[in-house]
Parts: structure tokens; C-alpha cells; sequence
């Protein structure tokens, strides 16, 4: 059972990277204390992995035929990269590096499945797209909720906290529930785990990473992108969670980075193009070129090295 040591860092490296994802934004507007948000994290991880988990593990698995030894070394692979990225705050995609050291292993022995890429790749780009266009819709609409029924800003106020504490429970769940395939699928795949373990181990090890190095990426997310106050906090974590929960449903694991990601440049578009910081961006940009890529060579040069 050594070899799901790396899956447990790989998920500990997701819950580090995506709680960002989850109430990055109401963290950093200081609306939602810290402390607060990584324990609902923990809670609704697990417990949206474990209730709709198994959706999204069968795209993982399939993409290449794995053997134990190889899940091993793919997850690591998988980890390492999101470890790096993590370190220098930046929101990436896990489901981009697991698919990615998949797809590296499977090149050595000529079995990756490319076939199935092409659903994957149309949902990585859809799923950012997709959150700008709910950002756009649910800040018209619950504006003119709010214009035509809830004009006090007491009430108003009142009732942005408790949206955003029910987005980022939300938010976690899907995480949970569309993520955790990234942390353990290739050991299901391998018959290493059950699925239940799979769920189980893969969304505690998300949770660890929730609790214990968080908060670097959560300021990337919720303060350099572009500033956002209570109302704009509670449409961008809204739109990322809905995008990831639709995505679980056609059972493939999407980046909650891009979705939450689109839905903060979805605000601020609407705010005015000026209010986004391209640099940020940029940099964001460049880190979900590298995070596949990297995984795929880390993977192709373990598996050479070690099998």
C-alpha cells in the first residue's frame, strides 16, 4: 500500500492549489475568516467526493492501462508539479497534471488512449468560457434581485455572507466531487483501490492540504485578478461552483482553477476591462500551459528511470 503515498500527495497538493478556488475571493475581501473557510472546505470535499466521486474516475483510469508501479510514479509526477506551482501562488489545473502524467507514461509503452483526449481538452476551454458567461448572467440577475427586493444594505449584507458561505460549501463539494478522481483514479484504475477507497483516501488528502498551506494561492485568486467587494465575491464563486458541479455530471474532471478563474474575469469585465490585472493573467496563463506538460515529461522520465 506504499504506493498510494504519492496519491496522498498529490491530493494534498489539490487541496493546497483549488481551496483558492472555494472562498479565495470572500477571504480576501475579509468577509469569511480564514479559519472558517478551510474547515467548510475539509467537510464538503469529502463529503462531495464520496456522494458523486465515482462519476469522474472512469476518464482518468481509461486513459492509459496502468499497473500499480506506473500509478505510483504518475501520481508523483502529478504532485510534483502542482507542488511547484503552488509555491509560487499560482491557481492551476490538477486535472491537467494527472491527465498529463498519464498521458507522459502511456507514451512509453504506446498504450495512451488519445482518443479520449479530445473530450477532455474541448472541456478544459469550455469550462472557463462557461463561468464567465454564469458570472455575467448571475451579476445581472441577482442585481436587479436585489434593486427590486432587498434594498437595505443590512439585509443586502446579511444576505451576500450567507450566499457566499452557501456558494463555498457549494464550491467544495464540487471540488470534491469532480477533483478527487484526479487525486486516486489511476489507482482504481490500476485495482490498486477500491473505489470507495479511492474516495475516501483521495478526499482526505484534498482536506489535509485545505488545512495546512491554503492561503498563498487564496490571495492570487482573490485580491491580484481584480479587486472584488462582497456582491462581485459572491457572483465569482458561485459561477466557478456551478461550472464544476456541470462538468461532474458529464463525468469529466475540469479545472476548478479556470472555472473560478473565469468567473472572477467575468466580473471584472463587467466592471470594465482596465479593472483586470493582464499580468496576473498572464502568469496564471502560462501556468496551466506548463502544468500539463511538465507532468507529462516528469512522468515519461520517471517511468523510464525507475521501470
Amino acid at each position: 500500500m506504499w504506493k498510494i503515498i504519492s496519491g496522498i500527495f498529490l491530493g494534498w497538493t489539490l487541496g493546497s492549489n483549488d481551496s483558492a478556488n472555494i472562498f479565495g475571493t470572500g477571504v480576501a475581501a475579509k468577509i469569511i475568516r480564514y479559519r472558517t473557510a478551510i474547515i467548510l472546505i475539509s467537510i464538503f470535499v469529502i463529503l462531495g467526493a464520496v456522494v458523486e466521486g465515482e462519476k469522474c474516475f472512469a476518464i482518468v483510469s481509461k486513459l492509459s492501462h496502468l499497473t500499480p508501479e506506473n500509478a505510483f510514479w504518475i501520481a508523483l509526477a502529478a504532485g510534483i508539479t502542482m507542488f511547484v506551482v503552488t509555491y509560487l501562488a499560482l491557481p492551476c489545473s490538477t486535472s491537467q497534471a494527472i491527465i498529463g502524467a498519464v498521458l507522459g507514461a502511456g507514451m512509453i509503452s504506446g498504450i495512451a488512449d488519445f482518443s479520449k483526449l479530445y473530450k477532455i481538452l474541448a472541456c478544459w476551454i469550455l469550462a472557463p468560457i462557461a463561468s464567465v458567461i454564469i458570472s455575467f448572467m448571475f451579476y445581472h440577475f441577482l442585481g436587479f434581485f436585489f434593486e427590486r427586493y432587498i434594498t437595505s444594505p443590512q439585509k443586502r449584507s446579511f444576505f451576500i455572507y450567507w450566499g457566499l458561505i452557501f456558494a463555498g460549501c457549494f464550491g467544495a463539494y464540487a471540488l470534491g466531487s469532480n477533483n478527487v478522481a484526479n487525486v486516486t483514479g489511476v489507482y482504481v484504475g490500476s485495482g490498486l483501490l477500491t473505489p470507495f477507497a479511492g474516495l475516501l483516501i483521495g478526499s482526505i488528502s484534498i482536506a489535509s492540504g485545505t488545512l495546512t498551506y491554503s492561503r498563498k494561492v487564496m490571495m492570487t485568486v482573490g485580491k491580484d485578478i481584480t479587486p472584488l467587494d462582497e456582491y462581485t465575491a459572491l457572483i465569482a464563486v458561485l459561477s466557478g461552483a456551478i461550472t464544476v458541479e456541470i462538468f461532474t455530471q458529464v463525468g469529466v474532471p475540469v479545472s476548478s482553477s479556470q472555472a473560478i478563474v473565469g468567473g472572477v474575469v467575468g466580473v471584472g469585465l463587467i466592471k470594465g476591462a482596465k479593472t483586470v490585472n493582464k499580468r496576473t493573467l498572464i502568469e496564471i496563463g502560462i501556468g496551466w500551459i506548463f502544468t500539463p506538460i511538465s507532468a507529462g515529461i516528469i512522468s515519461y522520465i520517471l517511468l523510464n528511470l525507475f521501470l
